[in-house]
């Protein structure tokens, strides 16, 4: 029997990919996404060229609480089960300035970390329906950053920019999120393993971007994109990630992973008592994600962080 898999983000890129390669192998597809219009025109293409009807939309925006809870009681009403929840949406803007969401989080953070956490507080219950459930967070390789000593997980910029502090760069936002989004990854994985539900994290490092991506960067960054785009691998490579993380009979019950492009279980590297060769394999190589994302106390702060700014209530720098 098919899965029945939602895929935030789906409409472009590696998540539009990796629903055309699900409902290929015959699964039950929600791609939930914010553009409806661009997601109906990708759902008619991937229904024309697999043949499966079981393709589905949902409007969800993870920057805002009132969508993310929306769309989890439109999916409860719709939907007997959660067998797979992807959270491959993100938000990344090249050159945009400093702005908050829709509830007043920083918009970055809001979409990267607490849409994914909220998405799937509430929809627990329909996972725990289901034989085989999975959460499988997207991540990026800008997390590497982390191994430098020097950078620090900043949370004092999440409702606003406090008097004289300098705005920090869309660079170190995105970065934020995506380690946050590891150690959230961690945490829940530790917390619903005795549900039986698996949550891992993807390492994804760089895929090809759209024209609807680079269409909303500033200039600069639009000419910045698409020379980079001349290196970096297709969506389906890492979309064909997803759907092994996603379904695949290999990955049943494993839980609290980070794998790599090769889904290969990633190691902590502490590049503070590292020395030479190990330094540069750290930040080069695919085998280690920053060990301070295996700090519970930081993985602790980073859920009640996202616990308060899902609830609408400020959280404290």
């Amino acid at each position: 029997m098919g899965r029945i898999i939602v895929v935030t983000g789906a409409n472009s890129g590696i998540g539009k990919k990796a629903a055309h390669r699900l409902a290929g192998e015959g699964h039950t597809v929600v791609m939930a996404c914010r553009s409806v219009e661009r997601a109906e025109e990708a759902r008619r293409a991937i229904v024309e060229e697999t043949g499966n009807e079981q393709v589905d939309v949902m409007e969800l925006d993870t920057s805002s609480v009132d969508s993310i809870r929306s769309f989890a009681g439109r999916f409860r009403e719709r939907y007997p089960r959660l067998d797979t929840l992807i959270h491959n949406a993100a938000y990344f803007n090249h050159g945009e300035a400093y702005r908050l969401g829709p509830d007043g989080t920083e918009i970055t953070f809001a979409t990267n970390v607490v849409g994914p956490f909220l998405l799937t507080r509430l929809l627990l219950e329909s996972l725990k329906a289901s034989a085989d459930p999975r959460v499988l967070n997207a991540g990026s390789n800008i997390i590497k950053h982390f191994f430098d000593p020097k950078m620090q997980l900043d949370f004092g910029t999440l409702r606003g920019l406090p008097v004289g502090v300098e705005e920090p760069s869309v660079y170190r936002r995105y970065c934020r999120s995506k380690m946050a989004l590891l150690m959230l990854t961690f945490a829940l994985a530790r917390e619903l393993e005795s549900d039986g539900i698996a949550v891992n994290y993807l390492h994804i490092n760089g895929a090809r971007m759209s024209k609807q991506t680079i269409a909303k960067f500033s200039l600069k960054f639009r000419v910045i994109a698409r020379v980079q785009n001349l290196f970096l691998r297709s969506v389906a490579y890492m979309a064909n990630n997803y759907v092994e993380l996603a379904a695949g009979e290999r990955f049943r019950g494993v839980t609290g992973v980070c794998f790599n492009d090769r889904l290969e279980a990633m190691a902590p590297g502490n590049s503070e008592t590292a020395r030479g060769l190990d330094q540069l394999r750290f930040g080069l190589g695919r085998g280690h994600y920053p060990w301070r994302a295996d700090d519970r106390g930081l993985q602790e702060r980073v859920r009640s962080i996202c616990e308060e700014l899902s609830a609408g209530a400020p959280t404290a720098a």
